[in-house]
């Protein structure tokens, strides 16, 4: 019953900004780690930037400099800010999370179900 919700997809010209936010909902007890992944056809999915159970951020080489993630714990949710955005930037994005849903056990890992995001002029 945990889902986590995307909406931030969009058509962008190439050098804007796009800012996806991320919302995780259900019977959360805490979240370990939370990120974007992004795929595009015929390659492997791939970690954009995230946030691990220690709070440490973590960035593609491709995306450093450019893109920023954020969170807000008290509403879990996560923001990717993205700023000068390149034609390879575009793919479909995923949102992803390691989530307990009770501390009894072990978290699951969670995926949202991807938001397009096209750089084109």
């Amino acid at each position: 019953q945990v889902q986590l919700v995307e909406p931030g997809g969009g058509l962008v010209q190439p050098g804007g900004p796009l800012r996806l936010p991320c919302v995780a909902s259900g019977s959360i007890s805490s979240i370990d780690a939370m990120g974007w992944y992004r795929q595009v056809p015929g390659k492997q999915r791939e970690l954009v930037a995230g946030f691990s159970s220690g709070g440490r951020t973590n960035y593609a080489d491709s995306v450093k400099g450019r893109f920023t993630i954020s969170r807000d714990n008290a509403k879990n949710m996560v923001f990717l800010q993205m700023n000068n955005l390149k034609p390879e930037d575009a793919a479909v994005y995923y949102c992803n999370a390691n989530i307990r849903t009770s501390v009894w056990r072990g978290p699951a890992m969670y995926w949202g179900q991807g938001t397009q995001v096209t750089v084109t002029s």
